[in-house]
């Protein structure tokens, strides 16, 4: 569990402030990259209609029991349970979102971390939301891809979305694109969060572009399809086990 004082939980806070008194003060996102952004609370509690066409194709394709990673407020968990009649076990690391999560009608919210959970087997594993992000570095891939296949039943599958950055990076006068090869990987970011005072600690961060992810998924011998492409360099992807 974080530690309390050094690491409050952001999300947690922002989600039950939201659901308990419709409080929309929005969670602010620092990176030394980047300018600040925001996440508008509301939008971690949207309805199917109001979701992306990635996230819409994800849930159509979910079966069997599935493992919603980065649950939430349990938006996605929510939909597959009610709508869909599938077993669902939603995680975060988030204390109080998981506490929404039980109190709107998710049946199986655990507080835990993707890489503590173990002794269980799951259909379909679901990571969305730039899904990627958890993996933090490149260097991580290998060991995700060896918990995946912990986690899967036989014949299963993981549903998995991110973003490629190449577009931050601007195009020179052929049109090509230049990244610093020295700096590392482009899509390997750092974050903070704030929320009505107080910051969380700087946290890994991985948007990894399609090709990137299926040359590791082919190493870790998994089969990585892209089953749906976003509208602005985003991407939906399959992989399973060869």
């Amino acid at each position: 569990m974080n530690n309390e004082k050094n690491n409050p939980d952001i999300f947690g806070k922002a989600i039950k402030a939201y659901y308990e008194s419709h409080d929309s003060e929005e969670i602010v996102v620092h990176s030394p990259d980047f300018d600040d952004d925001v996440i508008p609370v509301e939008y971690l509690f949207r309805s199917y209609q109001e979701m992306p066409p990635i996230e819409k194709k994800a849930l159509q394709l979910c079966r069997g029991r599935v493992l919603d990673v980065g649950c939430g407020a349990g938006s996605h968990a929510l939909y597959l349970q009610n709508e869909k009649g599938l077993e669902v076990l939603a995680i975060d690391t988030s204390e109080g979102a998981i506490e929404v999560c039980k109190k709107r009608g998710v049946k199986d919210a655990k507080n835990i971390s993707f890489e503590d959970l173990s002794e269980e087997k799951f259909d379909t594993i679901l990571l969305l939301m730039n899904g990627t992000g958890i993996v933090g570095k490149m260097r991580k891939l290998d060991s995700f891809f060896t918990k995946l296949k912990k986690l899967l039943n036989a014949g299963g599958q993981v549903l998995i979305d991110s973003s490629d950055l190449i577009y931050l990076f601007e195009a020179d006068e052929d049109g090509g694109i230049w990244v610093d090869a020295a700096a590392g990987y482009y899509g390997e970011l750092s974050y903070s969060l704030s929320y009505k005072g107080e910051t969380s600690e700087v946290f890994d961060w991985l948007y990894l572009d399609f090709d990137s992810l299926s040359l590791a998924a082919s190493k870790n011998n998994f089969v990585c399809e892209r089953v749906k492409k976003g509208e602005h360099y985003d991407y939906l992807a399959k992989l399973s086990l060869k």
